[in-house]
């Protein structure tokens, strides 16, 4: 009996059950479910003869539950709970209001873009789980080939597939140079690039855009590239060298601005030189078909990409 109860109770009749429960009588409990008291009556001698004894004790003031109703009952009410938490989940998931975003973006982008998309995208829909990878353009589009982003705002490698991707790009990174408040460059109106060869440099490793912006750089000025490196992308390695008076990063201009406008000890060197690394893209896969979560997000970043 209890396998045939359950392949044949119903959520109406759950619903009866939970509204009688209410109601204590049959009439309100069927104007509550916008059904008549015939049907309602029928479908409650439907639900008793499945479960094969009375669920209610008729009495001339109302119904009450029997034993038997008090245990239906009380599933009943967690099942419909279930069902409208479910019901309200796949709404807010159609919507774009609910459900998992996962990006993948270089530091700059991660500063000047994802975050200010990430706030737009709270204020109206706080339920929406984030993840942001920060990485390389490499590892990132590896991650997206791999389906571990939803989107990626970073730069193809060589040889990749254009055709495999939409792509938005984005405008031309500036480098700058970030340093602490006592370095003896830090007073100056302007300082040459090549001035800072002898300087101690934390960087990311060979490769890497920035990398390839300065080092380029150097060799347009005639000047033998950085010597004292310590090779690194994470920022809280760079922060805690920056400690020291001697250390100079090149950065984008919006970490640039992040560093300076949260740590008093820092500050950002006029360079004469113009030094720019090649501009990043908002990407996705064409063959992947986003949550509407995923999909309002790079909504998203590509307004504020356009607003640049």
């Amino acid at each position: 009996m209890p396998h045939r109860l359950a392949a044949r109770l119903q959520v109406k009749h759950l619903r009866l059950i939970a509204a009688i429960t209410d109601q204590r009588q049959l009439s309100l409990a069927a104007a509550a479910l916008a059904i008549t008291q015939p049907a309602a009556s029928r479908m409650l001698a439907e639900i008793e003869g499945l479960t094969g004894t009375p669920l209610f004790e008729r009495h001339p003031r109302g119904m009450t539950l029997t034993t038997v109703g008090e245990g239906l009952a009380r599933h009943a009410r967690n099942i419909l709970d279930e069902v409208a938490e479910a019901a309200d989940e796949v709404e807010k998931l159609r919507l774009g209001h609910g459900g998992v975003v996962q990006i993948g973006a270089v530091t700059g982008a991660a500063v000047g873009y994802v975050v200010p998309a990430i706030r737009r995208l709270k204020s109206v829909a706080p339920e929406v789980e984030l993840h942001v990878q920060v990485s390389t353009s490499d590892d990132l589009i590896k991650g997206l080939m791999s389906m571990h982003h939803d989107m990626v705002l970073g730069r193809l490698p060589p040889g990749a597939r254009l055709g495999d991707f939409n792509v938005q790009r984005a405008l031309g990174e500036r480098v700058r140079i970030v340093t602490n408040a006592a370095n003896p460059f830090a007073g100056r109106a302007e300082v040459s690039l090549g001035e800072l060869s002898g300087s101690e440099w934390v960087m990311q490793g060979p490769g890497a855009p920035i990398r390839q912006a300065i080092d380029e750089a150097f060799l347009d000025l005639a000047v033998a590239a950085p010597r004292n490196v310590t090779n690194t992308a994470s920022l809280l390695v760079t922060l805690a060298l920056l400690r020291e008076r001697e250390v100079v990063t090149p950065v984008s201009q919006e970490v640039a601005s992040l560093l300076t406008g949260t740590h008093s000890n820092l500050v950002e060197l006029t360079i004469r030189e113009d030094i720019r690394v090649a501009p990043y893209s908002l990407v996705t896969l064409k063959t992947r078909r986003l949550s509407p979560a995923a999909a309002r997000c790079r909504d998203l970043l590509s307004e504020v990409l356009r607003q640049e």
